[in-house]
């Protein structure tokens, strides 16, 4: 198996908006090209910020590779990120002003079986 964490550092401002976006346009979209959703969290830092994380559980590496191809040239999907995007004042916009960091991690497991 391959896992991976997704994570978001958000300002709280942006927290409802950023959830509603995940929950109705990316999750289906991963969903429908297979990738499986472990869980999704989220945990407020301080009176500014929000830590949001995705657990993704796939096959192996290459199911991985697979899946985000496939969804990088859905144009339908691209459109609707983009519109998104546009609809929160811009791509730059979000990522200098709402949003503080993104992370796309590997996990390895620690436990031995």
């Amino acid at each position: 198996m391959f896992y991976r964490r997704k994570y978001y550092l958000v300002k709280n401002e942006f927290v409802d908006d950023f959830n509603e976006h995940f929950n109705e346009t990316n999750l289906p979209n991963q969903l429908k090209n297979g990738s499986r959703l472990v869980g999704r969290w989220m945990r407020k830092q301080d009176e500014n910020l929000t830590e949001i994380f995705a657990i993704w559980e796939y096959d192996h590496y290459d199911q991985y590779v697979e899946i985000e191809t496939r969804i990088k040239q859905d144009e339908a999907h691209v459109q609707r990120i983009r519109d998104w995007y546009q609809k929160h004042g811009g791509r730059e916009y979000i990522y200098k002003e709402l949003i503080v960091d993104v992370k796309n991690e590997a996990l390895e497991s620690t436990v031995s079986l």
